[in-house]
């Protein structure tokens, strides 16, 4: 009954999309001087993006089906899904947990957010090959970015929730080691002062415990641990040069980009509390033309463009970093307001807050649905489709500053880039041993 009535739901979404009520119509081109038509259907921070020379190209709204097996497990496994009292799951397998999301309800906002936390897109594992980060200033050309950086793969592995790699729904490891998930980006293979750089984060079942996190060290040959707060600094990928913390050789590259918001959120649920804004229709990119992603030749590449926009039913959730978490006042990001997909259930747009209530950043993702991550791969195919994303883009919005992250890259052989659930991430990759061998 309860994707019965979610479809219904979908229906009526399409039908309110497409209106032209909406503001602008599939066949709009809207460009900088014509923002202002936008300014209701995207995030403030996103707006900026618009008006500094983001190109959207408005296309009709699609359904986003979930992959098969996902579906299955979610009319399986959600009706034994609850709240514990303390904001944690219980009871949970895999697929989504709360397949209705009541605007009425208290709980809405952890609800969505936990929906977000095990989101179809990539339920067992994922690897990302050759992924490619570019910033720019403003002035800058696509051409000529200020900094240019490869990793050479980007992977992660879920021990919960696994819903078509064996073993399934749960990997024992999450009962005998207590991890949730594993995350690896490494090596780094340029800019030269970087390369063999990457690291290595553990996510644990417990909430009490938080990330286990490892980087490489160039300089050193040395894996070095990293604390939670290093993961959510905008310099937290970037120590290069001595043992220490996140700033040490900060110099050495220039970026936005933060751990915490790979993917549009990346921290751990359990460290934020979170608020119920509200559900509305917005503009989003769910369905990429291009992969992989084009830099936008109108603003100088600091966003993808032109692609395609759709309007689609967000929810929008304030996250507000808890002060008696491990991150506490230390946390560089304290306020974030997330617009999630209500079908795919990944985070379109991230307006990021400093500790003045200013906004500071801004994150848009650029997600694709099809059953191959580009047209003529040979490997990357999968039996139906399936959303992922090909490329974020993080602006620091007081200066013009941009990061965007492409994947698969467009300087590399390796296009196809998405292996989703496809068994490639092994435990050894994400074994620290590994990832210090790989730098050498």
């Amino acid at each position: 009954m309860k994707l019965v009535l979610v479809t219904l739901i979908a229906f009526t979404v399409l039908s309110l999309a497409n209106s032209p009520r909406a503001g602008v119509s599939p066949g709009d081109t809207v460009t900088a001087d014509q923002a202002d038509k936008v300014a209701d259907l995207v995030s403030p921070g996103n707006f900026i993006l618009v008006k500094q020379g983001m190109t959207m190209k408005i296309v009709p709204t699609d359904r986003l089906e979930w992959p098969p097996p996902y579906k299955s497990a979610t009319e399986k496994y959600s009706p034994q899904v609850s709240l514990a009292p303390d904001g944690t799951l219980k009871g949970y397998s895999a697929g989504l947990p709360f397949p209705l999301v009541d605007a009425n309800d208290p709980n809405a906002a952890l609800k969505v957010m936990w929906n977000f936390s095990y989101r179809p897109l990539y339920t067992d594992d994922a690897v990302s090959k050759n992924v490619e980060i570019a910033s720019y200033r403003p002035g800058s050309s696509p051409a000529d970015p200020v900094e240019h950086l490869t990793i050479g793969n980007v992977g992660f592995y879920n021990n919960i929730g696994r819903t078509e790699v064996n073993p399934i729904p749960t990997d024992p490891e999450a009962t005998r080691g207590g991890i949730r998930y594993r995350f690896g980006a490494y090596p780094f293979l340029e800019p030269s002062e970087m390369r063999g750089f990457g690291f290595i984060r553990y996510r644990s079942v417990d909430p009490k415990i938080e990330d286990n996190s490892w980087m490489m060290n160039r300089r050193t040959r040395h894996v070095t641990r990293a604390s939670a707060s290093e993961l959510s600094d905008v310099m937290g990928l970037l120590d290069t040069t001595s043992g220490g913390g996140a700033g040490a050789g900060a110099g050495t590259y220039a970026s936005n980009l933060d751990p915490d918001s790979f993917f549009g959120f990346a921290a751990k649920i359990e460290d934020f509390n979170y608020k119920f804004l509200g559900e509305k229709p917005m503009l989003a990119v769910v369905n990429a033309e291009n992969s992989p992603a084009k830099p936008c030749p109108t603003d100088g590449g600091r966003t993808i463009c032109p692609e395609n926009w759709e309007m689609r039913q967000l929810y929008v959730i304030e996250a507000d970093a808890k002060q008696t978490s491990v991150l506490g006042s230390g946390v560089s990001i304290p306020k974030r307001i997330f617009y999630i997909d209500s079908e795919g259930w990944f985070i379109t747009a991230s307006d990021q807050y400093d500790r003045d209530g200013k906004l500071w950043k801004t994150v848009a993702t650029f997600n694709a649905y099809r059953d191959r991550p580009i047209p003529d791969a040979r490997v990357a195919i999968w039996p139906f489709k399936r959303m992922f994303q090909t490329a974020l883009v993080d602006e620091d919005v007081t200066n013009g500053f941009s990061t965007v992250v492409l994947s698969p890259g467009v300087e590399t052989d390796e296009h196809e880039s998405w292996y989703i659930n496809m068994g490639i991430a092994t435990d050894n990759f994400f074994n620290p041993t590994t990832m210090s061998n790989a730098a050498h």
